[in-house]
């Protein structure tokens, strides 16, 4: 079983070095590692279910991880992650999944006794290469690339999620103390609180990782990273949200599973990032972008946020509709309130027809409706930016607009002024009414000084 182990590390891994040194591009090396860590995480997983489904298991050997030997686990991930995507050139994905099932189907038989197949151990084969090997080499591609964008994005939330939430606690649980058993003890409203609670925790990272895909053209992995300098959204406030959150998630996840070793995670993290990965990481972005990084940083901070936004280059504008009853009453709300670095401006002086509220950034981007709105709270202050990002999360922007077009106010075209607004309920058939006479650019109005009457 000794030269079976070494053989399953040293072939893959030798593999890797061989091809990837021929590799000269760091990007290219970077989605590999990518790869390589997705794999791993994703194999930890599937051992977790496979020895109950009667997969497949491992004799008991020393040097293993749950009952997984390591050596094992890093070349499996080896070949699932990084080889594939270093020869992507001469390996199309199809080709490469049919290459690993079969090498698998070759080589786990072989390593018997050291791996003990069950009867139905191929549909867990399969069920991997689907869930484990698809989404490394898809990410990994992608990362290579530099293509798909949102699906890159999307994977590497999952994979650094998975991370994150579930392979870091179990790790700690391993080699320390607390267990999954004071989480998964709690009823049903004691779980309900704490799944919510730990969405609030995320929610400015998930704002701040859209805020890098849509405003900055980039993601949150080090090796592929924004295109453009991101002071918008969470960034407005703190100048590492993504971290901060990560390391309150951690110190969350170590109370509810009473985990002194976690805390102890959590704490590395903060020292890692501090002392390592943030000097890193603002010598490349002084680098890059030079005064607009430093004029930024010396206004906003690591690990403590703003109360009020940073603000730089041309403001933004909100279009509201005066003469609708709600977008009047959010307007009033917002200029009471001040915001920073954002005009309002009445909906039927725009250039076209309005038939929802419209957010244009500075820098060109644009939200329409209750995501313009949400887009609205970020510049007031901290809190209001929490309401504006949780309103934005994947699934709550499509259920809030569908709350406000059948209950507060349905679609319909900006009117001129003294045109009541119409509800819901009063809402048919409509076609665009005529446009303003006026034609004037969001860049050559003034915005009114004052909210419109109640």
């Amino acid at each position: 079983m000794t030269v079976a182990r070494w053989l399953s590390l040293a072939l893959p891994l030798l593999a890797v070095l061989a091809v990837g040194a021929r590799e000269r591009d760091q990007a290219v090396r970077a989605a590999a590692l990518l790869a390589f860590l997705t794999a791993g995480i994703g194999i930890a997983a599937l051992h977790e279910v496979a020895g109950p489904a009667d997969w497949y298991a491992f004799a008991p050997v020393d040097g293993s991880y749950r009952g997984m030997p390591v050596d094992l686990w890093i070349g499996w991930a080896a070949l699932w992650g990084p080889l594939p995507v270093l020869l992507r050139r001469v390996l199309p994905l199809p080709v490469a999944l049919g290459l690993l099932l079969w090498v698998d189907a070759v080589a786990m038989p072989a390593l018997h006794p050291l791996v003990n197949l069950g009867p139905h151990w191929l549909v867990g084969e399969v069920v991997g290469l689907l869930t484990v090997a698809l989404p490394a080499q898809l990410l990994g591609r992608f990362c290579a690339d530099g293509r798909h964008l949102g699906a890159r994005t999307f994977l590497q939330v999952g994979v650094f999620s998975a991370l994150l939430l579930w392979f870091v606690p179990t790790l700690a649980f391993e080699f320390g103390d607390g267990s999954w058993a004071a989480l998964t003890g709690l009823d049903r409203t004691g779980m309900l609180v704490v799944a919510q609670l730990a969405l609030l925790v995320a929610t400015p990272a998930l704002a701040a990782v859209a805020e890098f895909a849509v405003r900055g053209g980039g993601t949150p992995y080090p090796w592929d990273p924004p295109r453009r300098l991101v002071t918008s959204g969470p960034y407005a406030y703190l100048a590492n949200p993504m971290q901060v959150s990560a390391v309150v998630l951690l110190l969350f996840t170590a109370a509810v599973t009473r985990s002194v070793a976690l805390v102890l995670a959590a704490v590395s993290a903060c020292a890692f990032g501090a002392a390592v990965a943030g000097p890193h990481e603002q010598h490349d972005l002084r680098v890059r972008y030079g005064v607009s990084w430093r004029s930024y940083r010396r206004q906003v901070r690591d690990w403590w946020p703003r109360w009020r936004p940073y603000s730089s280059g041309p403001p933004a504008v909100l279009w509201l509709d005066d003469d609708c009853g709600p977008c009047a009453a959010t307007w009033r709300m917002l200029a009471r309130r001040h915001p920073v670095g954002l005009r309002i401006r009445p909906a039927r002086q725009h250039e076209h027809v309005l038939w929802r509220a419209e957010y244009v950034g500075g820098d060109g981007h644009t939200e329409r409706g209750v995501a313009a709105v949400a887009r609205g709270l970020e510049h007031v202050h901290l809190g209001w930016a929490l309401v504006g990002w949780t309103l934005r999360l994947p699934g709550a922007t499509c259920l809030a607009q569908l709350v406000t077009d059948a209950m507060i106010a349905a679609p319909h075209p900006a009117r001129p002024e003294g045109e009541p607004c119409p509800t819901p309920s009063s809402v048919s058939s409509t076609a665009p009414s005529p446009p303003s006479a006026s034609t004037a650019s969001p860049a050559s109005r003034p915005a009114p000084s004052v909210p419109p009457p109640g």
